[in-house]
């Protein structure tokens, strides 16, 4: 049986991409509690939110949406497959903390805002995916505008969420970008 590149750079990716959910899920988290979800999209799901991408940069940036957005749509669409990772937006109950700019987890959810330890959470888990893609040497981004789009699209409500386009490729389509935002 022959194998073609496309078919095993492809697997390559869906490898890579199971690993770095299983990094992300086992990255610590503040106070013990697991408010972590990822996901993998690719083929339709992937162009979907390439398309959603292009809309939510119209929107929120106009005529400079390719400067960011635009870009980055783009890159998820050559890319093979995205990682979502996501962070729910709750309190962790971490006694004296205030890392979030209010006195405590009651203040901060009578304000309607977010627990510092979301985004940190959130962070160490990304970091933690991002390295296994290094290791496994697939080409990655982290990208805000796919977690921000990914929000939106309303994955699982109530969730931040950071993306990270895979690449197998010739060249790293993520470095030569040309296009830079202010």
């Amino acid at each position: 049986m022959i194998h073609n590149s496309s078919d095993m750079e492809m697997q390559a990716v869906l490898q890579t991409a199971a690993r770095m959910c299983a990094s992300a899920r086992t990255a610590p988290k503040a106070h013990g509690k697991d408010t972590l979800h990822t996901m993998v999209l690719t083929g339709e799901d992937k162009d979907k939110l390439a398309d959603s991408m292009d809309q939510v940069g119209s929107r929120e940036m106009g005529d400079k949406m390719t400067t960011w957005y635009g870009r980055d749509a783009a890159n998820v669409r050559t890319s093979q497959a995205v990682v979502l990772i996501g962070a729910e937006k709750k309190q962790r109950g971490v006694p004296h903390c205030g890392f979030c700019g209010f006195a405590d987890c009651k203040g901060c959810k009578e304000a309607q805002a977010n627990c510092g330890f979301t985004y940190i959470d959130l962070g160490i888990a990304v970091s933690s995916a991002v390295s296994v893609a290094s290791q496994e040497h697939v080409d990655c981004r982290i990208m805000y505008s796919i977690g921000k789009t990914a929000e939106e699209m309303a994955y699982i409500p109530n969730y931040i969420w950071l993306g990270i386009p895979l690449s197998v490729s010739g060249k790293n389509i993520f470095f030569d970008r040309g296009i830079v935002h202010d």
